[in-house]
């Protein structure tokens, strides 16, 4: 074995135990949680328990194995290539399955090993678990009379109001229901004041004493004439002596093993030899159920030799031939035998359903043993890649990922197999579908990590549609051409100054102008002695900021475009499908309707796709995300209509202030222009601050207060008293607040022009009207006037 594999084997067995020793803890006190209520109170020894806990160990095995495997791969190859040592490997050639080399041999092996536990030790636990929680459940609590509830010692039902004395010997109001012998109800009820419990070390008898009390027995007679006058017979005592033997309350064996036919207590071959059993049971009890109803037919007492001639006087109903008493007894019996015949097809299903919920429960437990081992290899192939390519180690993100994973394939089988109980699903379909289900992803993931691509790539799925819908991509276009060296253009860029070239190099795509200008500006500057290397140390040869913003805003606009017309689509779909299933076409209404949300899901990526565009143009421009993500939420997914064409100009705008500012930024002359305009920089920088505060608090409590509005309604219509009245209350605060803040943030804002000269706002009342009922859209058009009127140039 080579010194990478010996390196790699040894991480992932070292980490391999620490995590299977954890998880196997956790699940093992998880499991005496579970079972407490059948070990408390029963006095049982220390051995017994420990050795219930030890029993129930292999049995978790199914559960951690699979988990442990999967959570250590992340964790494993993450932290490889979060340190790099991935990249190391693959420098020298080592690829990712040469890497995984020797662990895909270990786990292979550790497969076919667990097929063996599986098959022997695992069956083996359960029957050992059955049997010991079996006579476990058998032993009576340890005796111990608790207050103001009925307490069973041996044949007496006895409650006490309640205990004195040191050890609680002393009862008082005491009420006991003596059992009657042959298993009929109780006759015989006691009641006395007080009460004392004596026993000896040395004795099995528990004597308790009685003081001042009546004992009442009810007397059964068999004549109703005398039932009815209710016979009793009642006695008064001062002292009344009852001795309850304790020897046989807990004669039971914990060690008896006597019950060993359970579907999770048999190998491989007692399997198929039970489910072949089973079958044939089957196959017996039907042919006996379908006999039983050709029997009660009469069918085959019928005489086939008789053919009878038809009546040529009589045309009536054969009924009516007989008298009225007859015909009574006559649809008496066809009644019965109805009824009968009913009764029995109800018992045989429910017979049937009991044996076949009984044989799919053998057909998964065969099944499951060689899921178990082909589980541990595909789970290990999606942990594995998964790690390399979230490259991330540790326990914080891979613990994450595989409880979410696995609790998806576990829920997926669990599912599968209570639906095959019925036969709604074949068990042999249940129980391999989770694990179907991992494989694709499995070689997905492994594809993707071997070809050292991302996790997800949107572009798959969104190309072909924006294909089909003509949406053409727009790309940043560089070539080589040159302006022509006798134009009126060239000339111009020969009169300006190199600093002028080097701006037109720099920013040409704001000014408009082409890549020819840009080129010969180049070869005029090569011509003066600066090259084009110089220029790129210097961060003067592309603008990269600007290019990355047209870039992001080209693909904003492509996913953009592309949800709109999905989201289109999907009404013209959806609406009609909801209109057709209502009025009498449900077939035809319900295609629609799947059709319109499987476009609506197709919309949701592209949609989602294009916010993230929106969100990175954002962050480049040094745009706050907020209001577009309150926008987003708002308007996106509901209104698409509206967001989309309010988005599209939002950007565009952005994009020309964004020029703008680095033009400013480049000119000394503008930026006095600006300082000019503002008489008191620091006062605005104050005022500003605090409308920016009062205006974010404003959005906050006007979305809470709306999504509480509406959450009041949701609840109103699913009868939630409680949830209605808080909702609207915390409604009503959230709104107060907003109109507090929305107040204050319309001041600030206000008062922010008169640090301008001959500026003034014409529209600040109309604005803080419309701010009282569509406020994130004022935020926006304030946030956006403030930044067109004090950080843009004037024209």
């Amino acid at each position: 074995m080579k010194i990478l594999d010996r390196y790699i084997l040894t991480t992932y067995l070292k980490t391999f135990l620490s995590v299977f020793i954890i998880l196997m803890f956790i699940f093992v006190l998880q499991a005496i949680w579970l079972y407490i209520g059948d070990l408390a109170g029963k006095d049982l020894d220390t051995f017994v328990i420990i050795k219930l806990l030890l029993y129930i160990t292999p049995t978790l095995i199914p559960l951690i194995l699979p988990l442990t495997i999967l959570l250590v791969s992340i964790m494993v190859f993450g932290q490889f290539a979060e340190n790099y040592e991935f990249a190391a490997m693959k420098s020298t050639g080592i690829s990712l399955q040469r890497a995984m080399r020797s662990l895909s041999v270990f786990i292979v092996l550790l497969g076919v090993t667990t097929f063996i536990f599986s098959n022997n030790v695992i069956p083996w636990a359960n029957y050992k678990v059955y049997n010991l929680r079996k006579n476990i459940a058998q032993v009576k609590p340890a005796l111990a009379i608790a207050k103001g509830q009925f307490n069973e010692i041996g044949a007496y039902n006895i409650k006490v109001q309640d205990k004195s004395g040191e050890n609680g010997e002393i009862l008082t109001n005491v009420v006991i229901h003596k059992k009657a012998s042959n298993g009929s109800k109780n006759r015989t009820v006691i009641i006395s004041e007080s009460g004392e419990l004596k026993s000896n070390e040395n004795s099995n008898i528990l004597q308790l004493v009685l003081y001042k009390g009546n004992y009442y027995e009810e007397i059964f007679s068999k004549k109703p004439s005398q039932t009815k006058k209710k016979p009793h017979a009642k006695s008064y005592f001062d002292e009344y002596i009852i001795n309850v033997d304790l020897e046989g309350l807990n004669d039971v064996d914990i060690n008896d093993e006597s019950y060993d036919n359970r579907y999770n207590m048999l190998n491989v071959s007692e399997l198929n030899y039970t489910i072949d059993s089973l079958y044939q049971r089957k196959t017996e009890a039907v042919k006996n159920f379908s006999n039983t109803l050709y029997k009660r037919t009469s069918i085959a007492r019928l005489n086939d030799n008789i053919s009878p001639k038809k009546d040529t006087v009589f045309n009536g109903d054969v009924i009516d031939i007989f008298k009225t008493q007859t015909k009574v007894s006559l649809l008496n019996l066809a009644s019965n035998t109805i009824t009968s015949t009913k009764q029995i097809i109800s018992t045989n299903k429910k017979s049937f359903l009991i044996q076949t919920k009984w044989r799919n429960k053998h057909v998964q437990s065969l099944h499951e043993k060689y899921v178990l081992g082909l589980a541990c290899i595909i789970l290990f192939f999606v942990g594995a890649p998964l790690g390399a390519l979230i490259r991330k180690g540790g326990i914080g993100l891979p613990l994450v990922i595989a409880i979410l994973l696995f609790l998806t394939y576990h829920f997926i089988g669990i599912f599968a197999k209570n639906s095959s109980l019925d036969d709604s699903l074949n068990p042999i379909v249940a129980s391999w579908l989770s694990t179907a289900i991992m494989l694709p992803l499995g070689i997905y993931l492994t594809r993707r990590a071997t070809r050292d691509r991302p996790l997800f790539e949107s572009d798959g799925l969104l190309e072909p549609l924006k294909k089909l819908f003509g949406i053409k991509s727009k790309t940043l276009t560089y070539n080589t051409n040159l302006l022509a060296a006798d134009s009126e253009a060239y000339a111009t860029l020969e009169s300006y100054e190199n600093i002028k070239l080097i701006d037109v190099v720099k920013h040409y795509r704001q000014y408009d102008y082409s890549i020819e200008y840009r080129n010969s500006s180049l070869a005029i500057l090569n011509d003066r002695g600066i090259t084009e290397q110089e220029l790129k140390f210097g961060g003067n040869l592309t603008d990269h900021e600007y290019e990355e913003s047209l870039r992001l805003k080209y693909a904003y606009e492509e996913n953009s475009k592309l949800a709109f017309i999905l989201y289109i689509i999907a009404l013209i779909l959806i609406v009609p499908g909801a209109i057709l299933a209502n009025n009498g076409f449900p077939t035809l209404g319900k295609a629609l309707s799947i059709t319109g949300y499987l476009t609506y899901g197709l919309f949701f990526f592209s949609i989602i796709k294009s916010f993230i565009d929106n969100i990175n143009l954002n962050k480049l421009l040094g745009k706050n995300n907020l209001s577009s993500v309150i926008m987003f939420i708002i308007l996106g997914l509901p209104l698409y209509i509206i967001y989309y064409f309010i988005q599209v100009k939002q950007i565009n705008k952005d994009l020309k202030i964004s020029e703008k500012n680095r033009a400013n930024s480049n000119t000394t002359e503008t930026e006095n222009h600006i300082e000019t305009e503002i008489t008191n920089v620091e006062g605005f920088n104050a005022k500003l601050s605090d409308y920016k505060t009062y205006s974010k608090f404003a959005l906050i409590f006007y979305c809470t207060a709306v999504i509480l509005c509406v959450l009041y309604f949701v609840f109103k219509n699913n009868k939630l008293p409680a949830a209605t009245s808080a909702s609207i209350e915390l409604s009503a605060i959230s709104g107060f607040l907003f109109l507090v803040y929305a107040i204050a943030s319309s001041i600030n804002f206000n008062k922010l022009y008169s640090f301008l000269k001959d500026k003034k706002n014409s529209k600040h009342m109309s604005w803080t009207i419309l701010g009282f009922i569509i406020y994130p859209l004022i935020y926006i058009f304030r946030r956006n006037k403030i930044a067109e009127d004090f950080s843009a140039e004037k024209k």
